[in-house]
């Protein structure tokens, strides 16, 4: 009876991850209706946010890819508490996460997952004879739901599409699932991304590029005001004329798609333009003002972003090594930091993964002063020397 209401099941993909049958050919579809005359928010799920604020807004797209692509890319160093290792199968692993994606692409998409739904979620494929998984999977966040324990700590994960899903439960063991997610003071289990707190911003920025460019199809028209004079002297309409003009204009002649729009006034109706040109309206302006927003949501200076108008740094180096260092390494200090706890329940020894700041250009005038300052401190031992430098100790005889 309710056969319609059931979605299309997709044939099965062949993947190692146990979520790779229910991704096969899914397609996520939002619709949304909403009057001309009201205000139009996005929604503030993840997929619409993603459409509305990467998929849809250049500001919105080339912040997360700056950040995920700079995070990915940042050189990475493994040690424990007696040495730093060169080789060693959680680097291999790392290296080639799965058969479709290397280090910076998997990690990209981590990153990715973060800003734009605040919770990135990794998969471990067991069957690794080193006891690492033998594959490792970025699942997508919109997807996936926390299954609250009785102590309000996650029992488990559940993946779900089309209908279909997959439960993934937290044994005694490592968790077959690793899940970053940033702050959110309202939510134990979901992180708050930035793309939520610049959603308005988002909103504007796209509406205000909407409507500028209904301005130019219609030839730049600005508003006005319809003055009616009867040809008997009448200077008010009859209220079904005027239910039907408002009609008229609110269908035909309202929002940013109807923006400039000629109209075809019948007798006794004068057209009487009242409004600005867009050049007095300064929609750049207020373009610029958003993108600003949007820029300070997701810590990316704007004049990386080639918003103008930002005095925030003096030059570009300075703006470049204030993004690494307040917000790619943060974020990448997140990541490695739940990376390494998760994969050294596998590893059965505790192990530092972390981003190694001696190989990133941006910080190489900050690193070689403090490793100036820390050489020449002479009442400083070599071991506290290589504490401050954030090496392992030095083994014996080395």
């Amino acid at each position: 009876m309710f056969d319609f209401l059931r979605k299309p099941v997709a044939a099965p993909e062949a993947k190692a991850s146990a979520v790779g049958p229910l991704t096969a050919g899914a397609v996520g579809r939002m619709a949304a209706i909403q009057a001309a005359t009201q205000p139009r928010w996005t929604a503030r799920d993840t997929v619409s946010l993603t459409r509305a604020g990467f998929q849809g807004n250049p500001v919105g797209f080339r912040a997360v890819r700056l950040i995920s692509e700079a995070a990915a890319a940042l050189p990475m160093v493994l040690q424990d508490c007696d040495r730093r290792y060169d080789q060693h199968p959680l680097l291999g692993l790392l290296r080639r996460p799965n058969p479709a994606q290397g280090r910076a692409e998997f990690l990209e998409a981590v990153y990715a997952q973060i800003l734009l739904s605040g919770s990135a979620y990794i998969e471990a494929v067991a069957g690794s004879e080193t006891g690492l998984p033998a594959e490792l999977h970025v699942l997508r966040s919109d997807r996936m739901s926390v299954i609250p324990g009785t102590d309000g700590w996650p029992a488990g994960y559940e993946y779900a599409v089309g209908g279909r899903k997959h439960r993934f439960v937290a044994g005694d063991g490592p968790s077959p699932i690793c899940h970053v997610r940033s702050y959110h003071p309202l939510d134990d289990h979901y992180g708050l991304s930035p793309i939520e707190a610049a959603a308005t911003a988002l909103d504007v920025h796209t509406s205000a590029s909407r409507w500028s460019k209904a301005l130019l199809d219609n030839a730049a028209r600005p508003s006005g005001a319809i003055v009616f004079r009867g040809s008997d002297g009448q200077t008010s309409m009859s209220p079904e004329q005027f239910e039907r003009l408002q009609e008229e204009m609110e269908m035909h002649h309202q929002g940013a798609r109807n923006a400039g729009r000629p109209m075809l006034l019948e007798g006794g109706l004068d057209w009487k333009p009242m409004g600005f040109s867009p050049s007095d309206m300064e929609f750049h302006k207020t373009k610029e003002a958003a993108g600003r927003e949007i820029a300070l949501a997701f810590g990316v200076p704007p004049m990386l972003l080639g918003i103008t108008g930002d005095a925030t740094y003096a030059n570009y180096q300075e703006a470049n090594r204030g993004f690494y260092r307040l917000t790619v390494l943060p974020l990448a200090a997140k990541v490695t930091d739940s990376l390494s706890h998760w994969l050294s329940g596998y590893v059965g020894e505790a192990l530092e993964l972390k981003p190694d700041l001696d190989q990133v250009p941006a910080l190489a005038i900050e690193r070689d002063q403090h490793w100036r300052r820390v050489a020449e401190a002479e009442f400083l031992s070599d071991a506290e020397k290589r504490a401050l430098l954030g090496l392992s100790p030095r083994s014996e005889g080395a």
